[in-house]
């Protein structure tokens, strides 16, 4: 099945290659600029385009001055990337479609989904960022940035081989032959420069499609971190890891990701209202941390530690509430007690790595919805039992204890009747132990 090419012209009169292939929902999927080759993308990543083809009604194109679109045009602005896709959805005549992207076509995408949410029905990012700094801050940017300015041939070679796919040889050598044939020297050079303006961290939150968040463990250029980012800003997201610098594992992704936003009960995880799950952390001795480190650095940690929380939050299948800071306690709700302790010693782990130890604390109770947040005697009991924890330990109440006991795989050591500051009656507490 092999895409017959056309070409779209874009509202400042450019010629982008673009094309259409295969039958089903529609799935546009955008090129890395710089990167694609409308007939040679076919051939390099056939794993990934051949799958999708075979499933969805495909559409990509060359983004311009690269490929066969108009090489003359090196414009690549966030503004000129916009342009392309808008001409090529025009062409496609999708009124709507699942819109996929590709590293740093990633804070186009995001600029394009919340700017259209009528359109993108679900957004896919694969290896993203939404900074510069995300990008720029990796030790393979660091040692392939100056290259490019010095020898075309030997930057090439060191991004594919040394730098992107040095766990597959044969790939990393094909790779660079296939960057050459993309785009001219010059218009790299343009491209890599204007990926510095480049920044969509504001519009993450207002991103309302459901959104997966594909993640490459081997990657020199996007630690997990950047992924874990996107995930917890983004309302409704999905982190997936994968360990294939090819990107083969995405159609599967992708199919399981639509099948479960299809299924009636998984669609938009929204705030319960009545009986919930309740998880609270917050971290321990943030003022001593904050002298120790200084503000600055502690709010930057913080923030990261954050992201991690909520990414671990979501991965367990709860419901991070949104605006609820580190500082004043990140809170979360699951509908499984089970759920809520594996996400409770996630986010354990995560706040010690960071250096900033959590206090961790789960009730089972009755909320109330009020727009984004939820309330009640439940989230108190359950801030309270937080505050009776020591650093980095999870403290349950007797009715997550009864809940969980029998499919949790942790167990539980008694701590007691503990009198909780604006409770009536004393609440029993149990420390989540991880066991066989």
């Amino acid at each position: 099945m092999e895409p017959r090419i056309q070409y779209a012209k874009t509202s400042d009169g450019v010629s982008v290659a673009y094309w259409t292939v295969g039958e089903g929902r529609p799935l546009i999927g955008m090129p890395v600029p710089g990167f694609s080759h409308a007939e040679l993308s076919w051939q390099m990543f056939g794993a990934v385009l051949q799958p999708l083809a075979a499933r969805y009604r495909w559409a990509s194109y060359d983004a311009r001055g690269s490929g066969l679109s108009d090489r003359s045009a090196v414009d690549f602005s966030m503004e000129a990337m916009l342009r392309d896709l808008e001409a090529v959805v025009e062409r496609s005549g999708f009124e709507s479609f699942v819109l996929a992207s590709w590293i740093n076509a990633a804070p186009i995408a995001v600029t394009y989904a919340v700017a259209h949410p009528e359109r993108v029905t679900h957004l896919i990012i694969c290896d993203g960022w939404a900074t510069f700094s995300d990008f720029a801050q990796s030790s393979a940017y660091k040692a392939g940035a100056p290259l490019l300015d010095a020898d075309w041939v030997l930057f090439t070679e060191t991004f594919a081989q040394v730098l992107w796919a040095y766990a597959n040889p044969e790939f990393g050598r094909l790779f660079a032959q296939f960057m050459r044939a993309c785009c001219e020297p010059e218009a790299m050079r343009a491209l890599w420069k204007s990926w510095e303006s480049y920044d969509v961290a504001d519009l993450l939150p207002q991103v309302s499609a459901p959104t997966l968040i594909v993640q490459s463990k081997s990657s020199r250029w996007f630690p997990i971190d950047v992924g874990r980012r996107l995930a917890a800003a983004i309302p409704n997201a999905r982190l997936a890891l994968i360990d294939d610098i090819t990107y083969a594992p995405v159609p599967n992704l992708i199919d399981s990701f639509l099948e479960d936003c299809d299924a009636p009960d998984t669609q938009g995880r929204s705030l319960p209202s009545g009986t919930a799950i309740i998880l609270f952390a917050d971290i321990a001795d943030s003022t001593a941390l904050t002298e120790q480190l200084g503000d600055a650095s502690f709010r930057s940690k913080a923030r990261d530690l954050d992201a991690a929380l909520r990414s671990a939050i979501r991965e367990h299948a709860g419901t991070p509430i949104e605006g609820k800071l580190l500082g004043d306690g990140v809170l979360a709700v699951f509908t499984s007690a089970r759920h809520a302790i594996e996400a409770a010693l996630a986010c354990a782990g995560s706040g010690d790595e960071s250096g900033l130890p959590l206090h961790l604390g789960l009730h089972a109770g009755d909320v109330i919805r009020e727009e984004n947040n939820v309330y009640g005697g439940a989230v108190n009991i359950a801030s309270r039992i937080s505050g009776l924890s020591a650093p980095g330990e999870v403290l349950v109440s007797e009715t997550v204890r009864s809940l969980a006991r029998t499919s949790s795989g942790v167990r539980f050591e008694d701590r007691g009747e503990q009198s909780l500051k604006g409770v009536g009656e004393q609440v029993r507490v149990w420390a989540v132990v991880e066991g066989d």
